[in-house]
């Protein structure tokens, strides 16, 4: 019976060797890779605050960009307003040209500065029509448009009310924006 003690009773040697295995044996860390171990509140507060600094580096990132993307457009805002005239300024400058050399001709005709004078407006009006630059002329009896027309005066007439008489100054519309209306003489209403 004693030997059947024994036998299910571990020696002392049998424990020394358990206890050297368990030293010897891997430990296993008590962090999240272990779902039945809760993790410290150390490791915890750690991992929130790489997380905060992940979030915090990632805010700054996005930050920065945006503040760049933002400098950028000012900077190209200010460039289009600089030179959004520059080609029209250059075609622009052949008629000047124009206008120069036929204030320069000495002995000139009425015909040679009449013909000169032409020569610059057809210039001047391919130049209005490269840039959309469009004249705005009603005709006679045409209904007065408060949109593209500025009435300067009523005159009796028997045109209908309302209805341009006359034209005084033309106008002119950039890509369908007025520039400056037309100046009209309007017809009044019969009494």
């Amino acid at each position: 019976m004693e030997q059947q003690e024994n036998a299910t009773q571990p020696t002392q040697v049998d424990q020394k060797d358990n206890a050297q295995q368990a030293e010897n044996a891997p430990v296993e860390p008590t962090t999240s890779n272990n779902p039945d171990v809760m993790p410290s509140k150390e490791e915890s507060l750690q991992e929130a605050e790489r997380k905060a600094q992940e979030h915090y580096d990632a805010w700054m990132y996005a930050k920065a960009e945006g503040e760049n993307i933002r400098r950028r457009a000012a900077d190209d805002v200010i460039k289009a307003q600089k030179f959004a005239v520059e080609r029209f300024s250059n075609e622009m400058l052949a008629v000047m040209d124009s206008l120069e050399a036929g204030l320069a001709v000495e002995t000139g005709t009425v015909e040679s500065f009449k013909s000169g004078m032409e020569l610059t407006l057809k210039q001047l009006s391919s130049v209005f029509e490269k840039f959309n630059i469009v004249e705005i002329n009603p005709a006679a009896g045409d209904k007065l448009d408060p949109n593209k027309h500025q009435a300067m005066g009523m005159l009796e007439s028997d045109q209908p009310a309302n209805t341009v008489v006359s034209v005084m100054q033309k106008g002119y519309a950039l890509n369908d924006r007025v520039l400056r209306p037309a100046m009209v003489m309007v017809a009044k209403a019969k009494e």
